[in-house]
């Protein structure tokens, strides 16, 4: 899709305008910024809404106005947006990969480009193995030291790839196989499967009568950027989002098998046949084997895991975490679903950062079947995110009333912020102004460098306020960008038991946080989650399985995750103040 092309290629545009002088440059960030997202939120090629109904079309899309509609048709036409080519070569940077690093936004590459010439991950390094960087006014001896280990982390994480990326991708290429008429079944399975944060690559298994063909279909789909290998029943595949997947075509009796096999994970899988080799079997991706063998088991998964003496087990919890033995014990909990789902605590719209409205956003959560829908925008000291104040709360709240009228108990919205909590654990509104809310979502958005215990006790002083029913993203990072700030989660949880705040399980892709470890962790706390979206747009809501998945790894039962609960019970449990 032309979309995500375009969408980095405004989102660099606006990096290279945030060091503009001119006093209408924050503002054409802004639009830039909200067109990538507008972009990215479409489920349509852009091109196609271009050749069906022109500019207009093209207007039509939130946030598109006539400028950015020339740019996008010029970019369908050509191939080039005039004013990104003369941008670039005024600043010859890989905003795209610089930006990833932890500490390096879009001013300060533009600053290294003009002070030291750095242009990429490659001359940064040079600039700071000669400690070049920390001689610059603005930056110093911390500032190289953090963005040294940015590059690390950065670097670290190569091969994998987030879920939110991977997952659709393999979905895409499974409903392709499908509609072909050529397989009579295919799973995802690996790491995708299990629903991890981040995968190595994608794995498919499918059933055909015709696997040649098959192969032939999977190497020539739309995405497909490269053939690594190609046999009559496996072929790997490079794909344009920048990972490989495997597809194998598995004799129908060894299906079962295959599945458990090839989901994983290796840790699991070596428990699980240490229990087969101790009742006398062989356990492998073609079957479950006894002495002699003879096939015991192989078609369905569900069934090897019965003839090893062990319940069923649910793909996100094998990790082997203890699971085996609760399994032989048939004492595994009831994971949370994605349609025990019926709200969401936290979202934003235009009135911040988010690219929709207010109806807008309350429409698509209708669409995907909530029943309420928490709006949380941003508060004042996040400027970066247009955050509001008291007044502009108070006047938009009015609106929010007015729409639940409208809207007569089809949806009911809860008025609410994220709000940020400052460095000394204060909150940023008033009492006032946090009485009158349904819904109160904490968040740590800035000074990420403190030590454990300054980080621990700004947060359980924000908590012990009173007003704060979620605390967000409770540690702060970003996967593959910015690691987790220092902080004691079971303080936290302690503390959040003792004044009833729910943990968040933010589900946006990028963050899934908390992730499955960390629920983990804390699980058995007297504390409930929130599994919530972060929606700065209509398909982010989308994004809620994702969270799900985290909550699933992590154990967690629907009992435990407040936004399964009707309206009138959450209404109450946030009334707690």
């Amino acid at each position: 899709m032309a979309n995500e092309k375009l969408a980095e290629i405004f989102n660099e545009i606006a990096d290279m305008l945030s060091v503009d002088k001119r006093p209408t440059a924050r503002f054409e960030v802004r639009a830039y910024q909200n067109a990538s997202m507008a972009l990215l939120s479409m489920d349509e090629d852009v091109s196609k809404l271009y050749e069906r109904s022109g500019i207009d079309g093209l207007m039509s899309i939130s946030g598109i106005g006539k400028g950015l509609a020339g740019k996008i048709e010029e970019y369908i036409k050509t191939g080039h947006v005039r004013k990104y080519d003369e941008l670039k070569k005024k600043y010859p940077i890989d905003f795209e990969n610089l930006t990833k690093i932890e500490g390096m936004g879009a001013k300060r590459a533009i600053t290294l480009y003009q002070k030291l010439n750095v242009t990429d991950i490659k001359s940064l390094k040079d600039a700071i193995s000669s400690h070049k960087v920390m001689a610059l006014e603005g930056f110093g001896e911390r500032s190289e030291q953090l963005l040294e280990k940015g590059i690390e982390m950065l670097e670290g994480s190569k091969g994998r790839m987030l879920l939110g990326y991977a997952l659709p991708a393999a979905e895409s290429i499974v409903s392709e196989l499908l509609a072909s008429n050529k397989v009579e079944k295919a799973i995802i399975c690996g790491s995708t499967r299990r629903m991890k944060e981040t995968i190595g690559d994608i794995d498919i298994l499918a059933i055909s009568q015709r696997p040649e063909d098959v192969m032939g279909l999977f190497a020539k789909m739309k995405g497909v950027s490269n053939i690594e290998v190609k046999d009559p029943t496996k072929t790997t595949v490079w794909l344009d989002i920048g990972t490989t997947c495997d597809l194998r075509v598995i004799a129908p009796e060894s299906f079962g098998a295959a599945m458990q096999y090839f989901t994983g994970s290796k840790e699991h899988n070596v428990e699980v046949r240490k229990i087969a080799i101790s009742k006398g079997y062989k356990l492998n991706e073609y079957g479950l084997f006894d002495k002699n063998d003879k096939v015991v088991s192989a078609i369905d998964e569900t069934d090897i895991y019965s003839r090893l003496g062990m319940d069923w087990i649910e793909p996100e919890m094998r990790e082997n975490r203890g699971e085996i033995a609760l399994a032989k014990k048939h004492k595994l909990p009831k994971l949370v679903k994605l349609q025990d789902l019926k709200g969401d605590m936290h979202s934003h719209t235009k009135e911040t950062d988010g690219t929709n409205t207010l109806e807008e956003m309350a429409s698509a959560a209708m669409a995907h079947g909530l029943e309420y829908l928490a709006i949380t925008n941003h508060t004042k000291s996040l400027k970066v995110a247009r955050g509001m104040d008291e007044k502009k709360f108070a006047e938009f709240f009015k609106r929010v009333d007015a729409l639940n009228e409208k809207l007569d108990g089809k949806l009911t919205l809860l008025k609410g912020a994220e709000v940020d909590i400052l460095k000394d654990g204060s909150l940023d509104l008033s009492a006032a102004a946090l009485k009158s809310m349904d819904c109160v979502v904490a968040a740590v958005h800035s000074g990420f460098n403190m030590s454990i215990n300054e980080m621990t006790s700004r947060v359980i002083k924000a908590i012990d306020s009173g007003y704060v029913n979620i605390l967000a993203h409770p540690t702060g990072r970003i996967i593959n960008e910015r690691e987790p700030y220092a902080i004691d989660l079971r303080k936290i949880a302690e503390k959040a038991e003792e004044k009833g705040v729910v943990m968040e399980i933010d589900s946006y892709p990028s963050r899934l946080d908390l992730n499955d470890a960390s629920i983990f962790a804390i699980r058995d706390y007297n504390v409930l989650f929130s599994i919530d979206s972060d929606a700065h747009s209509v398909s982010h809501f989308d994004n809620l399985r994702y969270g799900v998945g985290m909550a699933r790894r992590g154990w967690l039962t629907k009992e435990k995750v407040i936004n399964t609960m009707p309206a009138r019970r959450i209404s109450k449990l946030m009334a707690r103040k």
